[in-house]
């Protein structure tokens, strides 16, 4: 009896010996991010005011089918900006490309105007290609917090001449007037063809292109609404982004931009909202498809805040109709999707802040940050 009695005390504390150690492993390995794979591209895609019911709108419109859902990752990022808990796009879009929270308003900089670098720009000065392809004018709120450093989202001239501070491979939009009709009388599209770039005024020329380095103003101001026009300048000139910017041996990042999905949810219009959104999954397909062939990009989709507080009330997937109402006409301050291919998406689930997505990227690319 008492030798049975002590094998007994002997497994038992073997036992407790074990799940001690395995709670150690687990508790240690929880105290770390895993590894990321490092992919050599990284193309992040941004829907401006596209949250979930966007999202679902498109979906259903498109008869229970979107090129998003290819994505094997996702998650949510929290928008709330340093001074509002509703953000506007350039603080968002400063979070994002910088890693920093700021205040309304404000670009590449954190609330004590200490300008902050963005994630294309430590591309550059890790030698990558870098390019951005929107469907708004290049100098508007979310490509500039990729480009510029201002106190004021809307000093749009100002953030052109500071494309003339970058070497950015390609950016494709619109706002022509910002670099020629200016204030100051300069002409900075003459500079931009003294640094190298070739300079395309027409969407019909953009095929064409054959630069290293291309700068697309295709527009006095802002490119029209898909509905009225637009047609496939998003997807096309995403792809001749990646024409030129793959030729770099040492990778790429590229930033797109659905732009006007938040202009139509802050004007409340609920068919042109979902136009947009499927203009800009078929630009996501095109990605994804990129990536499929390349198998060293990631492409990491979201959005910097939702716009319009919108519900869906009725529809009908067989027959492709959507009916949603708006509660608001501007942003709120509800988490927006994010979804993730390729190398490294693993990383991008659960709940994160929006800054995490700057350094999830950058630790993707292993870039020492300043």
């Amino acid at each position: 009896m008492a030798s049975a009695y002590k094998t007994i005390k002997f497994n038992s504390g073997f036992r407790w010996t074990v799940y001690l150690s395995i709670s150690v492993i687990i508790l240690t390995s929880c105290s770390f991010e895993p590894p990321i794979k490092s992919p050599k591209n990284i193309i992040l895609m941004i829907g401006d005011g596209m949250g979930t019911t966007q999202l679902y709108s498109a979906y259903i419109a498109n008869k229970g089918h979107l090129s998003v859902e290819r994505c094997n990752y996702s998650g949510f990022a929290l928008t709330h900006c340093a001074d509002a808990l509703i953000t506007d796009s350039g603080a968002a879009g400063t979070a994002i490309a910088t890693g920093f929270k700021t205040n309304l308003m404000m670009i590449g900089m954190t609330p004590d105007s200490l300008p902050r670098t963005s994630i294309l720009k430590y591309a550059e000065q890790n030698n990558l290609a870098t390019g951005m392809v929107v469907a708004c004018d290049v100098t508007h709120a979310t490509p500039a917090a990729f480009i510029a450093n201002n106190l004021l989202r809307y000093n749009y001239e100002e953030i052109a001449l500071d494309y003339l501070k970058t070497d950015i491979d390609v950016f494709i939009g619109g706002g022509l007037d910002r670099f020629i009709n200016r204030k100051d009388s300069l002409n900075l599209v003459d500079s931009l063809l003294a640094r190298n770039y070739q300079v395309i005024y027409s969407p019909d020329s953009i095929n064409s292109a054959s630069g290293d380095k291309i700068a697309c103003l295709l527009y006095d101001k802002h490119p029209p609404k898909f509905d009225n026009g637009r047609g496939d300048l998003l997807r096309i000139g995403s792809l001749k982004a990646i024409e030129v910017l793959k030729k770099n041996k040492n990778g790429f990042f590229m930033m797109i931009e659905g732009s006007q999905i938040d202009w139509a949810a802050h004007d409340n219009q609920n068919d042109t909202m979902v136009s947009e959104v499927l203009d800009f999954d078929r630009t996501i397909n095109a990605m994804l498809d990129f990536a499929d062939i390349d198998g060293e990009t990631l492409v990491i989709i979201t959005a910097d805040h939702e716009t319009g507080g919108y519900a869906i009330m009725d529809g009908d997937i067989k027959e492709g109709i959507v009916k949603g109402a708006f509660t608001h006409d501007d942003h709120t301050g509800v988490m927006v999707p994010v979804f993730a291919y390729g190398p490294g998406a693993e990383a991008f689930t659960g709940i994160m802040d929006n800054t995490d997505i700057f350094k999830k990227i950058a630790r993707a690319f292993k870039f020492v940050l300043n």
